[in-house]
């Protein structure tokens, strides 16, 4: 668990939040706009999203350690590649590795080896590590500021490659030893809420026609949106409100603390609770954080908005990552992490570009911002009518007529 921990915080310069810090400085350096930049990061974003499904399957056929060392070793690759970008072509390009590699594959790999490696209390153990790993990934946004001002923004990508090399690269042979299927595999024994019970067994296709796999990965997928929209932007949106570019870049650090605490609640709540009704909840809290983005000032106003919008990202990631093992067992955990994350990830690609031009179009982010808290609204009523699959702790997923049976 304090490995997969590790390679969750170190694909932070993957994530949103480690390339916002960067996006001014590009902008600058290549004399290219800020909807050019914000095209690029889609265009590689959604590219970047195809491997994932690529990478789900590797992981449940090669295993994680095998998977993660070409990962890591691809992911500083980009990084360095970033560096040497001279243009919105080179950009883009390096977008898809880094977005592929660290903000897919390296948190799908970290979660999903802890997944496939305990059968009690799943959901409190992932929560640890996500809060583990999302404290280390805020960490990149000061670290990263902290050294463009000192070595320049493409010296600093070349620095994040090197480290996830030096530090990746040994884990994957030696520190995640552990991290291997057990020998029950799916029908391993667990415990939910103090009774036994039988993981189930489920084929890709019969998952597939499941509306609560839909239910969790449409709102991972909007939480992605949204969150990735705001946070890409948050130096200028927050300077819309008032706040320097230090106070903005400072925000993250509020997002992430309030981010472990839910991490770690949401993910203890789901070994007891019913995950679509935690997952309604986390989407309910990025639409009231979002509401209240107009009134947000420097100070107490900034670090409540900060907070809220932390805990919800995070609750929201930790619900899925519990629910799809919850639901449809560990067999093809790898294969499904991946069909999910891929939509995650491609939704991620979406919400800089759609704020971008809200922003162009009404010359503020409030009408942008208020449209992306009506989604979120939206997807927290949907998610309440997926219906929970039947059963959904053993046995056969079909009936006898071979349709899926929901309740």
């Amino acid at each position: 668990m304090a490995a997969s921990a590790l390679v969750l915080a170190l694909s932070g310069p993957g994530q949103t939040a480690g390339i916002a810090v960067f996006v001014d400085h590009v902008i600058t350096d290549l004399d290219v706009g800020r909807s050019a930049v914000s095209l690029a990061y889609m265009v590689g974003t959604l590219t970047g999203a195809l491997a994932l499904p690529w990478i789900g399957r590797a992981v449940d056929r090669f295993g994680v350690r095998r998977v993660l060392a070409l990962v890591a070793l691809g992911f500083g690759g980009f990084l360095v590649l970033l560096a040497g970008a001279q243009g919105l072509v080179g950009l883009t390009a390096g977008f898809v590795g880094v977005r592929a590699l660290g903000q897919g594959g390296m948190s799908m790999i970290a979660t999903t080896a802890v997944a496939i490696s305990v059968t009690r209390n799943r959901g409190a153990l992932l929560g640890l590590t996500s809060s583990l790993g999302a404290a280390g990934i805020s960490l990149f946004p000061l670290l990263a500021e902290r050294v463009i001002a000192v070595l320049d923004w493409r010296y600093t990508f070349v620095a994040e490659g090197i480290l996830i090399w030096v530090v990746v690269l040994p884990l994957a042979w030696w520190g995640l030893r552990g991290a291997e299927r057990p020998a029950q595999d799916a029908a391993a024994p667990r415990e939910e809420g103090g009774k036994g019970s039988v993981e189930p067994s489920w084929p890709l296709t019969t998952i597939a026609r499941t509306s609560m796999f839909w239910a969790m990965a449409g709102a991972i997928a909007c939480s992605g949106l949204v969150s990735t929209a705001v946070f890409f932007h948050q130096i200028s949106l927050l300077g819309e409100q008032g706040l320097t570019s230090a106070q903005a870049a400072a925000n993250f650090l509020p997002q992430t603390l309030a981010g472990l605490g839910a991490a770690l609640l949401f993910g203890a709540a789901a070994d007891r609770l019913s995950p679509k009704v935690l997952m309604s909840a986390a989407m309910a809290m990025h639409a009231l954080a979002l509401v209240a983005l107009p009134s947000v000032s420097p100070g107490l106003g900034a670090l409540f908005y900060g907070a809220a919008l932390g805990a919800a990202a995070a609750g929201a990631r930790a619900v899925e990552s519990a629910a799809l093992p919850f639901y449809f067992g560990t067999a093809n955990l790898g294969t499904l992490r991946g069909l999910t994350q891929s939509v995650a990830v491609a939704s991620t690609a979406v919400g800089p570009i759609l704020l971008s031009l809200a922003h162009g179009w009404a010359g503020s982010y409030r009408p942008g911002v208020m449209g992306l808290a009506a989604l979120c609204a939206l997807v927290a009523v949907l998610v309440c009518f997926a219906r929970t699959p039947f059963p959904a702790t053993g046995g056969s997923p079909r009936g006898s007529d071979g349709h899926v049976r929901e309740r």
